[in-house]
């Protein structure tokens, strides 16, 4: 780059001010600690009328909105499924925004539509999917599921000579999803943007395990046999990990004609590795899967992939031709197989991702995840007036801290979890969040990041420790 670049000045400022955000995150509080009104003072000017050199651009965007960056890059947070990004990733993703390339076919981005190939045959292979499944790119799990329960919108109306994408849905045959009531709000949000309103989700009992059992999805299925039905799977639902039985309750819902779509927004990536593989045995038959690149992957915000086994469904429900638009029949062009067309190229992170990774890369970044979490559950618990509400078996776990009170109520005990998660944020040692499981507020433990390790969580834990004696003294005074 010429020295007298318009780019230079900007783009050195902000390799300057990213490198001392990631390299200072073991320094920095996790939580966000400028208040609300401080930020808005900062942010909200008055929109200047003369131009502004970029690169004091992007120093005043940094000084305005210090405090206001949760640390999740780094290795203390835990509140969310959320990943940070390796290397090679955040530099393809850099790469991304520099080459601003419309992803949407192979016209107008050549190179990304192969990478993206590429990425759909490594991401088959390593989360043992068939091998003839097509797949998309999307901006998350979310959109992932619309991708996937379109296909499966399609396919199941198309079998009863309804056409949805020529007709809607005005008229059409009433499709319902079943599902354990451990589903995720991401599959809401999919069936209203899909037209089949969040009446059609019917969320079924779920055992001690967190699973939907066969008994119980038989006898939804028997009862209204005629509907066009679409059966949601979890692979790692949110709380407590749990996994569906594939091997038993796919074939059970395809004895109905059904479609198994599974959501395995983080849980997929546990056939990476063969020591959580066993988890999934059988999820290789459903008819769709959903996951994200920004979780296990840990690949930059936004990235998901959606895969289909009926390539034809999948294809029918998301592709548009127009005369204005190129076509190439020797590729895969991208616009086919993804709900929108002007697309960032998503494919160049992930392909750096696995590439820098590579197999044992994948599976071990999971498998610490896992470790992480164990031990931090464990540890956590060690501690008097603490509760181990579940015990991780992949990355999640749940903890419950007691009121100290002797006459304290379950009521009590839910207002003192939330009291002491609180006080830990407010530490900025760690991030954790909370959820209401079975009726109890739980502070859930969750491992997702890369960086995650054994120093990272000896803190947390010590930080929850500190935070439970001084609560508890506090509370007993």
């Amino acid at each position: 780059m010429s020295e007298d670049s318009p780019f230079r000045p900007a783009l050195e400022h902000a390799l300057h001010h990213a490198l001392s955000h990631l390299e200072n995150l073991e320094h920095r509080p996790v939580t966000a600690y400028a208040t609300l009104e401080t930020l808005r003072r900062r942010l909200a000017k008055p929109l200047n009328h003369a131009s502004m050199a970029a690169e004091r651009v992007i120093d005043e965007l940094v000084a305005d909105t210090e405090g206001g960056i949760v640390g999740s890059a780094g290795g203390r947070f835990f509140g969310w499924v959320i990943g940070g990004a390796v290397p090679a990733s955040l530099g393809a993703d850099w790469l991304t925004s520099a080459w601003d390339q419309n992803a949407a076919s192979y016209a107008c981005a050549p190179a990304e539509a192969v990478v993206e190939e590429v990425c759909g045959e490594w991401l088959k292979d390593l989360l043992c999917l068939p091998s003839h499944a097509s797949f998309a790119i999307t901006s998350g799990c979310q959109s992932a599921h619309v991708t996937a329960l379109a296909a499966a919108r399609h396919a199941l109306l198309e079998r009863r000579g309804w056409q949805v994408e020529r007709d809607g849905l005005f008229g059409a045959p009433r499709i319902r999803v079943l599902s354990s009531d451990q589903f995720h709000g991401s599959v809401t949000q999919a069936v209203r943007l899909l037209g089949m309103g969040t009446a059609c989700v019917q969320g079924l009992p779920s055992n001690d395990e967190g699973q939907l059992e066969a008994a119980t999805l038989e006898a939804a299925l028997r009862d209204t046999p005629d509907v066009p039905t679409i059966v949601l799977l979890q692979a790692g639902d949110l709380n407590i990990g749990a996994y569906d039985s594939y091997s038993e309750l796919i074939p059970l819902a395809h004895r109905y004609d059904a479609w198994v779509h599974v959501d395995g927004a983080f849980g997929l990536w546990a056939n990476a590795s063969e020591h959580y593989r066993h988890l999934l045995a059988g999820v290789e038959q459903a008819d769709s899967w959903a996951t994200d690149g920004h979780k296990w992957l840990n690949v930059p915000y936004d990235s998901g992939f959606a895969f289909v086994a009926h390539a034809n469904a999948h294809r029918a429900a998301m592709s548009h031709q127009a005369s204005y638009v190129s076509y190439n029949e020797l590729v895969r062009e991208q616009k086919d197989w993804t709900p929108v067309w002007s697309r960032r190229g998503r494919g160049f992170a992930t392909y750096a991702a696995l590439r820098e990774l590579g197999r044992a890369g994948v599976a071990g970044l999971v498998e610490r995840c896992c470790e992480a979490a164990h031990a931090l559950a464990v540890g956590i618990a060690a501690q008097r007036r603490v509760e181990l509400v579940w015990t991780p078996r992949i990355n999640q776990g749940l903890i419950r801290f007691l009121d100290p009170r002797p006459e304290a109520t379950e009521s009590d005990h839910d207002a003192w979890t939330d009291a002491v998660t609180e006080a830990v944020l407010q530490t900025g040692e760690a991030l954790f969040s909370n959820t209401t499981w079975r009726g109890k507020r739980c502070m859930r433990i969750s491992v997702c990041n890369w960086q995650t390790n054994s120093s990272d969580v000896a803190r947390a834990i010590a930080a929850v420790a500190e935070v439970v004696q001084a609560k508890c003294a506090e509370r007993v005074c």
